[in-house]
Formats: structure tokens, sequence, C-alpha cells
């Protein structure tokens, strides 16, 4: 089941919503949303309940054993041995035949692809629950005593398919309590149908635009033949694509979540607003680039800290995250290599050069890092670079590009105007008196009606509808 469901937003979640607020006490509405993020979960993935139910339990007790015996032998050996089963739990279903393809192409053995089931979400919960022993271990955070309350925090069905990763501390004093009133509901109904309009009207339009040129991310086409413009026109879109799929769905987990009282860090800022590429990685994805910061760049993995070793470990590891393939840690590796040269010339050096040659060069790195992303063909990865320059001994453009634009002015116009955080400005604008207030408040609720009607009919013709980022 998706978030971005007829099923899901008129049958799923107002039931869950009625079953919540009918029950006063907290363990009862505590079980509610357990019963209902396991029925989320099951929907289209029943064998992988059992593996989130399995890394409950595990990390549920190694906290208590952490907080038990703190400053002991027993307390270090049981962090690390539960961090290396979480570790080995993501990894074999999903690496394995990656690795095992990759050995049989460098010793030209024969051995057999398995084909394992990779639960939905594995790389979501999996990284909440190493935050959570670490904090436990560390002390950030106390271990939770109560079984269902921990249960809720792994399972809790807004982020638990393709984020963001909420860590206990966030929600830590939310667990037991939580209080909500109009101010917070109408917060989370307006992200809520946010997120959904960034998703259903236009991400799933991009997407369409993106399969025109490139074909889709199982499926790719051949594009050695495309044109420069083609190229360019079309890796640019899918970057919209990304970034509208997936704050999409970041939105629509932070509202709902505050349906319920509770309250999620945010998972993106604007982030193509960014002047260099370390600040972009600020904005996107904030919630896995704090969990690399936080649990692997500063750890002395290298003995005494060697920065640039950690740094490289950080975007292998950011790149490789993401997919069991070579172009995303070749991805990962291509960011981190401008961040690396972004610390050298240190931030001082940074600012004194133009806004506009900064804003020029962190948009040429990002689109062009998405198109790596997009090929997961080795074939089409390489055609795609040469596209770029023209080395295919293709046409500079054609008249498809020039009509794809023309049919698609409004949409794309639309793309790059909700990129700038131009809502939040008028908000802050209609504070300035109560009668601005009234009216800001009136049209947003006249908007929020809108946007569902159109995202009702959408959703009714539309086949294709699932997260992009739900893969990982």
């Amino acid at each position: 089941m998706a978030l971005a469901e007829i099923s899901f937003l008129y049958i799923f979640l107002p039931l869950c919503l009625l079953s919540y607020y009918i029950t006063k006490n907290a363990k009862a509405r505590n079980a509610v949303l357990i019963v209902f993020s396991l029925i989320f979960y099951a929907w289209g993935n029943p064998i992988g309940v059992l593996f989130i139910l399995a890394s409950t339990v595990i990390n549920y007790i190694a906290a208590i054993l952490c907080e038990k015996f703190e400053g002991k032998p027993v307390a270090k050996i049981t962090v690390t041995s539960t961090v290396i089963i979480n570790i080995i739990g993501l990894a074999i279903p999903k690496y394995t035949a990656f690795v095992t393809e990759n050995i049989n192409a460098v010793f030209k053995t024969d051995f057999e692809i398995p084909k394992l089931i990779v639960p939905i979400g594995i790389s979501y919960y999996t990284f909440r629950a190493i935050s959570y022993i670490v904090d436990a271990y560390w002390g950030k955070v106390k271990a939770q005593k109560s079984f269902p309350q921990f249960l809720m925090y792994m399972t809790l069905f807004p982020h638990i398919v393709a984020g963001p990763i909420v860590r206990y501390s966030t929600v830590e004093s939310q667990m037991a309590v939580r209080k909500i009133d109009y101010s917070a509901l109408s917060s989370g109904i307006t992200r809520v149908v946010t997120g959904l309009a960034k998703k259903v009207i236009i991400a799933n339009n991009l997407y369409i635009i993106v399969e025109d040129f490139f074909g889709s991310a199982t499926s790719q086409v051949v594009i050695s033949s495309r044109t420069v413009a083609d190229t360019w026109y079309a890796v640019t879109i899918y970057a919209l694509f990304m970034y509208f799929d997936f704050s999409g769905y970041s939105d629509m987990a932070i509202g709902i979540a505050k349906l319920f009282g509770f309250d999620f860090d945010e998972n993106f800022n604007y982030p193509f607003m960014c002047r260099t590429i370390t600040e972009f990685w600020q904005r996107w994805h904030i919630s896995l680039g704090t969990f690399f910061r936080d649990y692997l760049l500063y750890l002395p993995i290298f003995g005494k800290r060697r920065p640039y070793a950690s740094l490289f470990l950080v975007w292998f590891s950011t790149g490789l995250w993401h997919g069991a393939s070579w172009n995303y840690i070749i991805w990962g590796l291509y960011f981190g290599l401008f961040i690396f040269i972004e610390r050298l010339i240190t931030k001082k050096r940074l600012k004194k050069i133009p806004d506009v040659i900064m804003h020029i060069y962190t948009k040429l790195v990002i689109i062009i890092g998405f198109g790596i992303f997009f090929f997961t063909d080795f074939s089409n990865l390489w055609d795609y670079l040469k596209n770029l320059v023209g080395a295919n001994s293709n046409a500079l453009a054609d008249v498809y590009v020039k009509s794809s634009l023309t049919n698609n002015i409004w949409l794309i116009a639309a793309a790059v105007f909700f990129c700038f955080p131009i809502i939040p400005k008028i908000k802050k604008f209609s504070e300035k008196s109560d009668t601005l207030t009234a009216v800001y408040s009136v049209s947003e609720t006249l908007i929020n009606i809108i946007l569902i009607i159109i995202c009702t009919v959408f959703l009714t013709l539309q086949t294709r509808n699932p997260f992009f980022y739900a893969n990982f």
C-alpha cells in the first residue's frame, strides 16, 4: 500500500483516524497505530513483517542490556553485535545478488544469482534501529521498557516504507503521551494535501516526460541517438521529478504523523536553493545525511581521525544505501568528490565567488548527478555522459524536445516555481495582520479542497503511482 492511493486516502487512513480518536486511553491509541501499521506494511509485503518484527525484538532487548550494563564490556559487545546483526539483516536480502554478480564477473565463476525478497523499506527501518541502539549505548536516549511503544516506533506507517529516517530521540517524549490541537490538525491536513499534490499532479506527470526520452528506471532505452538538448532536457526533468516525488512522500509522512500527534523533523528544505553541493546535501534527504554524519563520519573507524577517509566512506555508503548497483556507488562518490573539493577550497573562499557562478555550478553538478543515478546500465550511462557534450556525434537538438517543452510548459513552470519557498513567504506575509491571516486561512482551505479533487481524478486515471524512494 502506498500513501498516494485511493484505498489509502479514502479507506485506510479514515478508518485509522476514526479508530484512533474514538479511543481515549493512550495505550489503546498506541495499539490502534500498531495494528494499522502492521496491516499497512503487510498489505503488499507480508513476509517483510517477519523481518521488521525480528529487528524490533533484537534491538529492544539490546538497548535494555546496554542501559543495564552501562560502561561495562557487556554493553560494548551488545551494541557492536546488534549493529552488525542489523547490517547483515539489511545486506543479505538487498546485496547478495549484487555481490554474486560481481564475483561471477571478476572470477569468471558461474554461481547462481539468488532471487531473494527484499522487504519494502528495509533500509529505513534498519537505520532507525541502528540510530536507536547506538543512542541508547551512548546514553542519548533511555532504553524503551515498553515493547508495544517501541514496536509502534519501529512500525509507524507514515514513515515505514520511504522515510524520513525518524530517530527515537525525536519522538521519545511523544511515545506515551501526545497532545493534538486544531492548529496541528490543520497543519497536518495541509501538509498531506501538499505532498499528495506534489506526487500526483507534478511528479507523476514529470516522469511521463522522462520515460519518453530515457525509458523507465527498470527498462531503459538506448540513448546514444538522443540529441544533446534531449539529454539535458530529460535529465533536468528527472531531477525535478526526484525532488517532487520524494519530498511529496516526506510531506505526506510528516503531515499524517501530525494527525496522530507526532512531530517529525523536516527531510527537505528547498534543496535547489543551495549555493554549494555541501549545502545541497544539508537540504536534501536531511535525515539520511545527518544519520551518516552522526553515526559514521565522526567514528574513529580509521584510528586517529582521518576526515577525508571518513568522507569517502560516508559517500560510498550513501551511494550503496540507495541500491545494489554500481551507478549508485558512482553517484555517491561523485557528490563526495565535489564536497571534498569544496572543503579544500574552504567556505571563506567559496563565499567570495559570485552567486551567479555558484548557482550555475551547483545546478550543473546536481543535474548531471541525477543522470548517473538514473542509468543502472553502464552502456546507457556512458552514452548519457557523452550525450551531454555531443560526443556521440549526435545532433544538438531536434523538434522532439521542442514539442515536449511546448506541450508541458505549464507543468514544468509549476515545478520550477514550487522549488522556491514562495508559499512560506506568502504565509509569513499574511501574519502581518488579522485580516491577511483570515484571508490566507480561507484560501488555504479552498486550495486544499481543490487539490484533493484534482488528485482524486488523477489517481483514478493513473496506472503507475508508487513512490520511487520506496525501492530503497
